[in-house]
This record gives C-alpha cells, sequence and structure tokens, in this order.
C-alpha cells in the first residue's frame, strides 16, 4: 500500500519535463565539483560575488536570450539559424557608434562615446528587430522554408557586420559601455539580470495571455489555428522579429564583456547551441509544445559541459567530440520512447527464464 502511495506521489514528478535537464545539469556540476575541489566556492570582493558558479551564469546570458527567442521559434515550427549573424551585426553597429575617441579635457585624458550610449543600443536593437522582421516576412508572408529562409540571413548577416566594421574588430574604449556584460548589480553579473528580465516577460505573456495558446496552436497545427481565427501568419512573423531582438540584445552583451566587436567570429555557431539548448529543455521541434524554464536549464547545461570541458584539461581537437556525445546521451535519457524501449529489453529476459 505504501509502495503504491510513493508511487502515486512520485509519478508526476518522474514524468515532469524538466526532471532530466535538472538532472544533467546537477550531475554535470558534480563532475566539475569533484575534479575542482574550489567549484562551488564562492567569495565577496569587491562588492560582488566571485566564484565558478558566478562566472558560468555570466557566460551563459548570451546564450539564454538568444535560446529563449529560438523557443518561440521553434514552438511555430521554425527554425532561425541566423541569429549568430545577427548577434554578430548588433554587436558590430553598437560598438562603431559607440567607439570611444579619446579627448583631452581640462587636461584629463577622457573616452568619449561617437553617438550617446542609449542611441548606440537602440539602433543596435532596431537593426536586430529588422533582422528578425526580415526572417519574419520570409517564412510567414513568402512562404519560404524556416531553414533556407534564416540561411539567407546567416550567410549575408556575416558579410553585413564585416561591411560595418570594414572587416577589421573594432575596440570599444567607453567606459560606461561595459557596465552591460561586465558590470555587477546587487553582486550578481548584469547580464544575468538582462536575461532574467527577458524570460520574466516572455513567462508573463506566455502563460498569463493566450499568446502561448496561439503559438501552441500555430505549432501543432498551423492550418487548422488559421481555420479557428488565430492570426498564424501574425504570430509567426513577430516571433521570428522577437527572436532577432533577443539575438541583438545578445550582441550586446557579448561585445560589452570582450570590449570590441568581431564581425567574422561574434556569435559563431551560437545558432546551434540555441537549438541544442532548447531540444535539451524539452521544447518539441515538431512544434506546439516548448518551455522557457527548459531553455534556460539547456543553456546552463551547455555552458556547465563547455565550462567542465576546459577545466578538465580536454584537448581542444576534441572537446566538440565530447561535446556531441554527452548531447547525444542527454536525448536518449529525455526520450520517452527510448527509456521503454530500453525497459522493454531489461524485462524480456526475466519473462523468458519465468516461461521456462
Amino acid at each position: 500500500m505504501t509502495t503504491t502511495r510513493s508511487a502515486e506521489l512520485l509519478g508526476p514528478v518522474w514524468r515532469h519535463h524538466l526532471l532530466w535537464p535538472l538532472v544533467t545539469l546537477a550531475v554535470l556540476l558534480a563532475v566539475n565539483a569533484a575534479f575542482n575541489p574550489n567549484f562551488l566556492d564562492l567569495q565577496w570582493r569587491d562588492g560582488h560575488l566571485y566564484g565558478s558558479l558566478v562566472d558560468i551564469l555570466k557566460s551563459a546570458s548570451p546564450l539564454i536570450l538568444v535560446s529563449l527567442g529560438m523557443t518561440l521559434i521553434i514552438a511555430t515550427r521554425g527554425i532561425d539559424i541566423s541569429v549568430g549573424a545577427v548577434v554578430a551585426i548588433a554587436a558590430a553597429v553598437a560598438a562603431w557608434m559607440i567607439g570611444g575617441s579619446l579627448v583631452i579635457q581640462d587636461g584629463v585624458a577622457t573616452h568619449v562615446s561617437r553617438f550617446p550610449m542609449w542611441l548606440a543600443i537602440l539602433a543596435a536593437l532596431g537593426v536586430a528587430l529588422v533582422c528578425g522582421m526580415w526572417n519574419g516576412l520570409l517564412v510567414s508572408v513568402i512562404g519560404m522554408q524556416p531553414i533556407i529562409a534564416t540561411l539567407i540571413l546567416m550567410v549575408a548577416g556575416r558579410g553585413v557586420a564585416q561591411l560595418i566594421t570594414g572587416g577589421q574588430i573594432i575596440t570599444v574604449y567607453y567606459a560606461p559601455y561595459f557596465f552591460i556584460g561586465n558590470g555587477y548589480l546587487l553582486g550578481l553579473p548584469f547580464a544575468l539580470f538582462i536575461a532574467a528580465a527577458v524570460f520574466a516577460v516572455l513567462l508573463w505573456l506566455t502563460q498569463r495571455t493566450a499568446l502561448g495558446l496561439f503559438i501552441q496552436a500555430v505549432g501543432i497545427n498551423p492550418s487548422a489555428a488559421y481555420v479557428a481565427g488565430v492570426p498564424a501568419k501574425r504570430i509567426m512573423f513577430w516571433v521570428y522579429a522577437f527572436g532577432g531582438v533577443c539575438a541583438g540584445i545578445a550582441g550586446l552583451v557579448v561585445s560589452s564583456n570582450v570590449k570590441s566587436a568581431d564581425g567574422n567570429n561574434a556569435g559563431m555557431l551560437l545558432e546551434l547551441d540555441a537549438i541544442l539548448a532548447v531540444t535539451l529543455g524539452g521544447t518539441a521541434l515538431t512544434g506546439g509544445r516548448f518551455s522557457l524554464a527548459g531553455s534556460v536549464i539547456g543553456a546552463l547545461i551547455i555552458q556547465t559541459l563547455t565550462y567542465a570541458i576546459y577545466s578538465m584539461g580536454v584537448p581542444p581537437e576534441v572537446n566538440l567530440v565530447v561535446k556531441a556525445v554527452v548531447v547525444f546521451a542527454v536525448m536518449l535519457l529525455q526520450s520517452g520512447e527510448f527509456r521503454r524501449t530500453v525497459a522493454g529489453w531489461m524485462r524480456r529476459p526475466a519473462s523468458g527464464g519465468a516461461a521456462t
């Protein structure tokens, strides 16, 4: 009786879509702690926290931002492989507009922004929004396949970013801009607060309004959603636009963190990590079912795995292979069909023995 009661209580927990992502993250944290005794240590210095966990959260912020936008896109049966290029474009626009020329004022050398910082940030986000709207136009209005539509911007976007930077790495010297990616608020990285704010807004919109149901309806069956009165094309258009804005914010964080913009390398392969983070978090690539919290956990899994690979001294030439193997194993564990198949294999010998 007690066993039955326990099974009833643990059943929902066992079947929860966030269980395996959380277990994976916990295992990776334990592995890091085993190889690095100081991994879980936190220190308070200069008014904020220091430690490996803080570094992981800070480094994961751009990926979290891109993954949140990618979650909604994938939920509508789409994909956006241009977000890395949009990150590079937004970073290039912001870095070019801010720059930071050296000016002597009253005998003191100070770095002055080429344009006001707020204007540079708005311009970068505006360009990212236009990029997302371009993808949305091709997918929702023109009717292109999402991977082809976003492939166009993925290729052209790198060229646009390099045109903005003149093929060079633009260095930013304007100190206030550094706060976006390197600043701290209440002892934690400011970039983490940016990611948390975007997550909170999205969570409220998808849980407290009809937007979440509309996105699910479009992802499950766009034609049926349209017949039911759901503005499917409009939702798809603005989902891609929002994904562009998320990539633009990530571009600001990245360029502020490294104090420069590299049109060729900024955001490189970030779109693949974002897709992995979304799928690790339980969002279905076939559309419909999605989890914003799962995508955040997926981004933390990828960043923690990356940290573990580098901290354990894995040679650079094999780290991508190790990463791929771990992600493959996690995806198998998350598959209910795979778990049922394995359970059937494990029960089969016992059944055969009983029959004999």
